[in-house]
């Protein structure tokens, strides 16, 4: 993150330029475009520009893997513990909710691994997809939560261009055979209709087309232009278009995947634990011990990541050295571990071993909602950008 002084939440009652002022940011202009926005407009540049330095490679190497999975991937999934499991007043206001989670998602998934593994990583990959999907809706309606009054078709429109930037390229995905997965082999399913990506595709451009209409319009009619909205659109359809339909990659795909979903979450869940430091204070926050609170400054920032990528760390070295066998050089001292890759002890280990991305799927379902009653979570997050939630 951001290095330095606490200018990235702390200043944001000075803007330069008066439209940045006005925004709707999350937490500041800096921090949202630096955080939240940049990644997928980043990514999606340095996919592009890949060719022009020479052929990206087939696999993706040792090294950028960790970076991108353990790092990015895995570790976005142990944030969320900050918002749910370490926080003693969430757990406090949804306790059956916590407990039943985790083992739900472990007795599901072993289910599933009893009636086929490619069943198994199946439910899981369209479930994670689901949450890739969501993910960007969220974000979507956040940035347009002060638009309201604004006619209807406004906001459906809104919600129609999201999902048309994440769901299209996906039934191309299913009509058209990639060279990448999301799991693993066969994971997603293979449709031999052409046509139905046609139609998509003419349906997702009918849509883009009404968008930047309604935009004009708005600017038009002294309504303003919505940055962080536009430009949240603008990442998340370049990114996945690229990654998925213009590339057949699978380091482009990953790292257009990876990046723009995690590095957003990751900051997302540490703005928002800095809102809920300096609103509760070091000593008498929620948190169930106190240092907890101590890694949401800037100073901590290195310990903050540090321990999301330990945890997938040792995450990622089980699912090595007791199944996939693939990064040895990464995970030597897990290689001592007997392999079970072929062995019935899967049915259990498997979902075992995928609990917590379940448990963070279904969690991230219900802690965001922007409709729920309990609005003390929208205190804390919109804590440093007051205004209506």
């Amino acid at each position: 993150m951001m290095s330095g002084s606490k200018a990235g939440l702390t200043t944001h009652t000075f803007h330069p330029n008066p439209m940045l002022h006005t925004q709707p940011w999350i937490f500041s202009a800096r921090f949202d475009l630096g955080f939240i926005l940049a990644p997928a407009l980043l990514v999606t540049l340095a996919a592009l520009a890949w060719p022009l330095l020479g052929r990206a490679p087939d696999e993706i190497p040792a090294a950028l893997w960790l970076v991108l999975v353990v790092g990015v991937d895995v570790s976005h999934v142990y944030s969320t513990l900050f918002r749910t499991y370490l926080d003693r007043a969430e757990l406090g206001a949804r306790p059956l909710l916590y407990t039943l989670t985790p083992l739900l998602a472990w007795a599901g998934g072993c289910l599933l691994y009893w009636c086929g593994s490619l069943i198994f990583w199946r439910v899981l990959a369209y479930a994670a997809v689901f949450h890739f999907v969501r993910q960007q809706y969220g974000f979507m309606m956040i940035y347009g939560r002060r638009e309201r009054s604004l006619p209807a078709f406004c906001r459906r429109l809104d919600k129609a261009a999201i999902y048309g930037a994440t769901v299209y390229p996906l039934i191309w995905w299913h009509c058209h055979a990639r060279q990448f997965n999301w799991f693993v082999d066969g994971d997603f399913l293979q449709l031999d209709l052409p046509l139905l990506s046609r139609l998509a595709g003419v349906a997702y451009a009918a849509v883009l087309l009404a968008y930047a209409a309604k935009e004009i319009w708005l600017w038009r009619g002294g309504h303003g232009f919505n940055l962080p909205r536009n430009l949240l659109l603008a990442g998340t359809a370049a990114s996945w278009f690229i990654g998925i339909i213009l590339f057949d990659n699978d380091l482009i795909f990953t790292g257009t995947n990876v990046i723009a979903h995690g590095i957003p979450y990751i900051a997302l869940i540490w703005g928002y634990g800095r809102n809920q430091t300096q609103l509760q204070g070091l000593t008498r926050n929620s948190f169930l011990t106190p240092w907890i609170a101590r890694l949401f400054s800037w100073q901590a920032v290195p310990f903050y990541i540090g321990a999301l990528f330990l945890l997938a760390f040792m995450e990622e070295g089980l699912w090595d050295g007791f199944v996939w066998r693939e990064h040895a050089s990464l995970f030597g001292a897990f290689q001592a571990l007997p392999s079970w890759s072929d062995s019935a002890n899967l049915i259990w280990l498997a979902p075992l071993l995928a609990m917590p991305q379940a448990t963070h799927y279904i969690l991230d379902a219900f802690i965001w909602r922007m409709q729920t009653r309990d609005t003390n979570w929208k205190r804390i997050l919109f804590l440093q950008n007051p205004g209506r939630p």
